[in-house]
């Protein structure tokens, strides 16, 4: 082993410039691969809160909401009566799209209020009287919501239908658009990364061609005359992944936690440190694949003597 570590130290030495620019491209390639991995987690766990939780909101009508109501559905004098509220839900029921129906009343459309904006000087704007009964409506198929809009939006005691879709959408293709640009910006660097590994053992290896032909020559086997070369590249490799795994904790520690706390939407889904450690771990194996298999394919013409 004294000779593969002296052969290790060796390479970096004389390849140190080569050895810092794998590191540094290594580091933001890595990171920003675990940044899209991180991407991506937060917006399934967005979706997961919002997409699976509901489809469809029927809000009902409350006194005073005539003038907000396109249909004309609600009276100014009174809000939704019970006669209404049970044809909206028999109607809901009854629809073979729609897989479930969750009621939410004033009581707990303000605690959800509260728990929502906790921390906020709007949390105590509101008082019970002033939230909106609601019907939250999954469907078997979420592409169907047109036919559920059809049949309750005419409904006494109905003030608006709202597909979320239509809100919520347009922002996830926001993200989902970062995601991938963030993904594909992180595999050119990847690929770049991936050839400098392969440029600097290749050029280590080519100033050692006469040593590595006569320890071929004596019947030194490819693992013995390989491992210098391998702990180089993993040397650079290693110290690129722990950079790139600081700064995702970075961003989740700092960045994802001050959005949280700053927004104080506890409801909205986040990710959380499991997400994050995962993707660290991702980004770890990733970073030692890189590390090593281009130094293999660089290697392979010098072992043949």
């Amino acid at each position: 082993m004294r000779y593969t570590f002296r052969e290790t130290g060796s390479g970096l030495k004389r390849n140190m410039s080569m050895t810092i620019s794998v590191i540094v491209t290594m580091w933001i390639s890595l990171a920003l691969f675990g940044a899209s991995i991180m991407t991506m987690q937060q917006v399934n766990a967005m979706k997961g809160q919002w997409y699976d939780r509901i489809e469809v909101s029927v809000f009902l009508c409350t006194v005073g909401s005539a003038s907000s109501d396109p249909g004309g559905n609600c009276q100014s004098d009174q809000g939704v009566t019970n006669d209404e509220r049970a044809a909206i839900q028999s109607t809901l029921e009854s629809d073979p799209t729609v897989q479930t129906v969750f009621y939410e009343s004033k009581q707990q459309a303000f605690d959800e209020f509260q728990q929502t904006f906790a921390d906020n000087p709007i949390q105590n704007s509101l008082t019970v009287e002033q939230m909106q009964e609601s019907f939250r409506v999954k469907l078997k198929n979420p592409q169907n919501y047109q036919q559920v809009v059809d049949a309750v939006q005419d409904m006494p005691g109905v003030q608006a239908v709202q597909d979320l879709h239509t809100v919520l959408d347009p922002f996830f293709r926001v993200l989902n658009a970062l995601q991938w640009g963030t993904l594909v910006t992180a595999a050119l660097l990847l690929l770049a990364a991936a050839l400098q590994i392969g440029n600097s053992i290749r050029i280590s290896a080519y100033s050692r061609r006469r040593e590595i032909g006569i320890m071929r020559l004596v019947g030194a086997s490819n693992g013995y005359i390989l491992l210098p070369f391998v702990l180089e590249a993993l040397f650079a490799g290693v110290i690129g992944i722990v950079l790139a795994g600081a700064s995702m904790v970075a961003l989740r520690g700092f960045v994802v936690s001050g959005l949280q706390s700053q927004l104080a939407i506890q409801s909205l889904g986040w990710i959380t440190w499991t997400d994050t450690w995962w993707a660290v771990a991702a980004v770890a194996v990733l970073g030692i694949l890189l590390s090593i298999i281009p130094t293999l394919l660089a290697t392979r013409r010098y072992l043949r003597v």
